[in-house]
């Protein structure tokens, strides 16, 4: 099956393709000819995600799927949440945001957060919306060189590593991002 991962995230390109295997043949926004950022103006993960699905089906009529991730921290109520690309602003930096948020978590006991992505699925014009969460810890010193974003702060519950000291196949099976793009596959091979 073909179908147009709606991101110019290349690591979650790469991810998502280990994940879904060689059932599916995913085309990025390039291969179908666009080549911008997909608007992001909603206020929760699933609406931006719903947004991005329905943007692409609506300009180009291809069977897509889009996700919205953000990291979800209890102490600062839910923040970055939607913002967590951009958290620290529009440049959308990584090391910026990781900064931003240990400055504010420095006084805080709590330091408990989950990452959550919902995914939608644009079959022929209809729209499907899938969620994975996955709690853990943010630690007050990046650790491991792999993965991205908040990957070098954040232990996953029952786990002493960060998502960037694990490899690619670790996080796989427990990320967020998995259990949300395992639901996705499920759902995809009923229907194939």
């Amino acid at each position: 099956m073909e179908l147009c991962f709606a991101t110019n995230n290349t690591h979650k390109l790469t991810e998502i393709q280990a994940l879904l295997g060689d059932n599916f043949r995913l085309l990025t926004l390039q291969d179908i000819g666009y080549h911008d950022d997909i608007p992001e103006t909603h206020e929760t993960i699933a609406e931006n995600s719903h947004e991005k699905a329905e943007y692409i089906w609506q300009r180009y009529q291809v069977n897509n799927f889009a996700d919205d991730t953000g990291l979800e921290v209890y102490a600062l109520d839910r923040e970055p949440g939607v913002y967590s690309a951009r958290y620290a602003g529009p440049q959308r930096n990584a090391e910026d945001n990781i900064q931003l948020l240990l400055e504010r978590l420095a006084d805080k006991p709590d330091r408990q957060a989950r990452f959550v992505t919902v995914i939608t699925l644009t079959l022929d014009g209809q729209f499907y919306q899938f969620e994975g969460a996955v709690e853990g810890t943010i630690i007050s010193e990046k650790r491991g060189t792999n993965g991205f974003g908040y990957d070098p702060v954040f232990v996953p519950e029952g786990h002493d590593r960060t998502f960037a000291e694990m490899t690619l196949e670790e996080k796989g099976k427990l990320s967020h991002r998995a259990r949300a793009f395992a639901q996705l596959a499920a759902f995809l091979r009923e229907r194939s």
